[in-house]
């Protein structure tokens, strides 16, 4: 068996990286492409490689020749590169593909060592790698049977997004075997590039071959194995975060991107929170249904989107402002404190990053579990001298409780004490012990004018990306200021026809908070029967563990990560810990229940 590969290209969606290179040398973590590649096809004993050169040619012969491969390298020159597509550039090493059985690459991807095994292993003769079509990926797609026969080629003019769950991705990895290059490729390779020119790809040569009764070519899917095509420089970005050197340095790059993890094919999210049981799947399609429309047209100004909000919630619209996201209103918010503030770690970190360390008086509870009472609150921060007390509730990472009547209490203390007091409600939705645990009422905010509410739609309501959250006052002079803080067109227009018509889901948001604390209940017996872990109680959607027996939170983060791609919070450098915690997020059953089994694996061993 021998090696194609087509790196003739002149990869200008890659900038500046490829004025002076060929894109296959671009460096991911520090090891060129053509690097990597050509050492995991050394490692298979292929008879030799031949690679197609066009654009800097000579300068990527020269690299290759310093490299260390023990294959026969052969070399073959395209150069009309600027002017032809892969096509001509396979075209040109035709001859070979008649001599043995072929593996042909391009040149601009990165892959695990498996992938390659997997065809190589295989015992059917010509397959053409395919992994499930995501949203992330970009080029041919096929359509394949129960079989894993390819029924069709689709390129991007035949491609329909509707029709999107029955695509594959082409890898652009193949096996050839020379019987079919000689019977069926070579031949079809000919008579394409002659009547239709060497302007094309040669993926349409095997389109045509599909449409033949018998076309010999079958299709294999890649399952759990990482790979990535390299076209511009965030594809760049996003393959050093796969393959970066070390589990260690995945996980600083995963935790630096803070979501965006739809482009990543394997990747489960339990780090970030969000409702898994809302929004249903007909106030999607009215939102599909809108798209057009809303992607078009300019939202309203931020005075509708406050009506809109203010509806929903019962309150006064003067009373209310909308934010892009609650990080938004608390970044304004922040701006408009002076003296000490009052937090309780550990904690949400966005607001203790928005003030003076300096000005930050923190009260951590004493227990390994982090709860704490409103009786603890108020006898810890009595004697302190502060201008603001931050609560959030249920809390964020501990899941800590505090009931609507004790809330009440720690209210009148500080009205008392003429301290403000901001209430994080983000996750109170999720709270099931009380049936009206929300402090956002009209009467709760005209009496106690030193409040304010802060609450992230994203997370109850499950669309962080539409960016959606409130804060609400009776204090005039502050809503005023945030109002003048913040853009008018702050809100976008998906944004706001949600704002528009959640309400008419209430009782499905009322019957999906049900499921979930359903399957809260039976996440947390599942995870109680693991070993070297203590799942803390918690009234939120996520679960705060403490990792027990020398077991640390990093390695467990890691380890999840590199081998499971399960993505979850490590709090081991978070403020307030005393011991090796981390966060899961809440999910669907069947991603709580492979949760459990892979930190049960971990965990284990």
């Amino acid at each position: 068996m021998q090696a194609i590969i087509l790196a003739a290209g002149m990869g200008k969606r890659l900038r500046d990286l490829t004025n002076n290179n060929t894109k296959c040398m671009i460096k991911v973590n520090g090891v060129t492409l053509i690097e990597r590649m050509l050492k995991q096809l050394d490692d298979l004993d292929l008879n030799q490689i031949v690679i197609v050169v066009g654009y800097q040619g000579q300068k990527l012969m020269d690299y290759i020749s310093s490299l260390s491969i023990k294959t026969k390298v052969v070399f073959v020159s395209n150069d009309i590169y600027d002017r032809t597509n892969n096509i001509y550039s396979l075209y040109l090493a035709k001859n070979y593909l008649l001599e043995d059985d072929t593996l042909l690459l391009e040149s601009d991807l990165i892959f695990e060592d498996r992938a390659l095994k997997i065809l190589v292993n295989d015992p059917y003769p010509s397959l053409a790698l395919i992994a499930k079509y995501e949203s992330w990926m970009d080029g041919t797609v096929v359509t394949i049977d129960e079989n894993n026969n390819i029924k069709n080629f689709l390129g991007k003019k035949q491609f329909k997004f509707e029709d999107a769950k029955e695509y594959y991705k082409t890898v652009n990895i193949y096996k050839f075997s020379k019987e079919f290059s000689l019977s069926y490729y070579v031949p079809f390779l000919e008579a394409y590039s002659k009547a239709l020119g060497n302007n094309e790809y040669y993926e349409q040569v095997l389109k045509v071959i599909t449409l033949l009764e018998k076309p010999e070519i079958k299709a294999s899917v890649l399952k759990n194995v990482h790979w990535y095509e390299i076209d511009d420089v965030q594809d760049l970005d996003i393959a050093e975060s796969i393959f970066a050197r070390t589990p260690e340095e995945q996980l600083e790059k995963m935790q630096k991107r803070y979501g965006g993890y739809w482009r990543y094919e394997n990747i489960i999210d339990y780090c970030y929170l969000v409702n898994p049981f809302f929004p249903p799947q007909k106030l999607l399609d009215e939102i599909k249904a809108s798209f057009d429309r809303l992607i078009h047209d300019y939202p309203s100004g931020l005075a509708v989107n406050i009506l809109l909000a203010a509806k929903y919630f019962g309150l006064k619209q003067n009373y209310v402002v909308v934010g892009n996201g609650a990080a938004e209103l608390i970044k304004s918010m922040m701006n408009t404190i002076s003296g000490d503030i009052g937090i309780i770690t550990p904690t949400f970190e966005e607001y203790p990053n928005r003030y003076s360390p300096t000005k930050i008086v923190r009260f951590t509870p004493k227990n390994s579990s982090l709860q704490y009472s409103a009786d603890d609150i108020i006898n810890y921060f009595d004697s302190k001298a502060i201008s603001t007390l931050l609560i959030i509730n249920p809390d964020n990472p501990s899941g800590n409780y505090i009931r609507r009547n004790d809330m009440l209490r720690i209210l009148e203390w500080t009205k008392q004490k003429k301290i403000n007091i901001v209430v994080d409600e983000s996750f109170i939705d999720f709270s099931d012990i009380e049936n009206e645990p929300s402090l956002l009422n009209n009467a709760i905010l005209e009496k106690f004018q030193n409040l304010t509410i802060v609450k992230s739609i994203s997370k109850s309501f499950g669309v962080p990306g539409l960016r959606l959250g409130v804060l609400a006052s009776a204090n005039a002079e502050l809503i005023n200021k945030i109002k003048a803080d913040v853009s008018i067109w702050n809100i976008n227009s998906f944004g706001e026809f949600f704002l528009q018509i959640f309400e008419k889901y209430k009782s499905d948001y009322v019957e999906g908070m049900k499921e979930f604390s359903k399957v809260r209940s039976e996440f947390f017996e599942k995870l109680q029967t693991l070993p070297h872990i203590r799942v803390i109680p918690s009234q939120s959607n996520y679960f705060l563990c403490e990792l027990l027996d020398g077991r640390k939170a990093t390695e467990i983060t890691m380890q999840l990560l590199n081998k499971y791609d399960l993505f979850i919070k490590d709090l081991s450098t978070k403020k307030g810990f005393n011991g090796q915690y981390i966060r899961l997020a809440i999910k669907l059953p069947k991603e709580n229940e492979l949760l459990v089994k892979s930190l049960k694996d971990i965990l284990l061993n």
